[in-house]
């Protein structure tokens, strides 16, 4: 597997096609000390085990509740050794108490680097967004095209809030690492939002919406 990103502080490693749902995970390491963070844990989780070496893995950050995200949990902290981190909305959830807790606005030190949490509500009501530099892994809250499914119109109005408070302010240039697909950038996330926003829609409007057609 070859690095999707690498300058000189940092590497992120891209795992695709894991499970039956076609998840990526990731590994993000400080290039300078070694220290790792692994980002999911999809079912084929020795895919991100085995790409994660022996280095020291500082945490296994779950995005968000869902099962497709956590299946591997268990295999990948027997393998790694690594505590879990999530948001405290989905502790009940997962399939063990998570180590750490991540709350809006917290940073996780990785080596030398600086891990940014957010609180991304709406597909689940504790997913988060991860940022290093220029670049967001955004779980299921952000793809390509559109905002995670969600099943309420309560649920699709609090994602989009969600993606224009809190990652729409990252510059044009962020690269946004999706839990499920294809990459995406900001600025052509905010270029979408911006044609979504001109039309009207119904207020039951939920589900699996696309910017430029729904």
């Amino acid at each position: 597997m070859s690095a999707y990103f690498e300058d000189s502080e940092m590497q992120i490693i891209k795992v695709p096609h894991m499970g039956m749902l076609d998840n990526n995970g990731y590994i993000l390491t400080c290039l300078r000390t070694g220290e790792k963070v692994i980002i999911d844990a999809p079912d084929e989780s020795e895919k991100l085990a085995d790409e994660a070496g022996d280095g020291p893995v500082k945490a296994i950050i779950i995005t968000h509740r869902h099962g497709d995200h956590t299946a591997g949990l268990r295999r990948l902290k027997e393998r790694t050794g690594a505590p879990v981190a999530a948001q405290p909305h989905h502790t009940p959830a997962l399939p063990m108490p998570p180590d750490i807790l991540l709350q809006d606005g917290d940073t996780m030190a990785v080596g030398d680097l600086s891990l940014l949490a957010l609180h991304t509500p709406g597909h689940t009501p504790g997913a988060l967004c991860l940022v290093i530099g220029q670049h967001v892994f955004s779980g299921d809250t952000l793809f390509k095209g559109g905002p995670g499914r969600t099943g309420s119109p309560d649920n699709f109005r609090q994602v989009k809030a969600s993606i224009e408070e809190k990652l729409l302010p990252l510059e044009d240039a962020t690269s946004v690492l999706t839990g499920h697909g294809p990459d995406t950038m900001i600025g052509d996330a905010r270029r979408e939002i911006a044609v979504f926003n001109t039309k009207s829609h119904p207020d039951d409007l939920c589900g699996d919406v696309e910017w430029l057609k729904s």
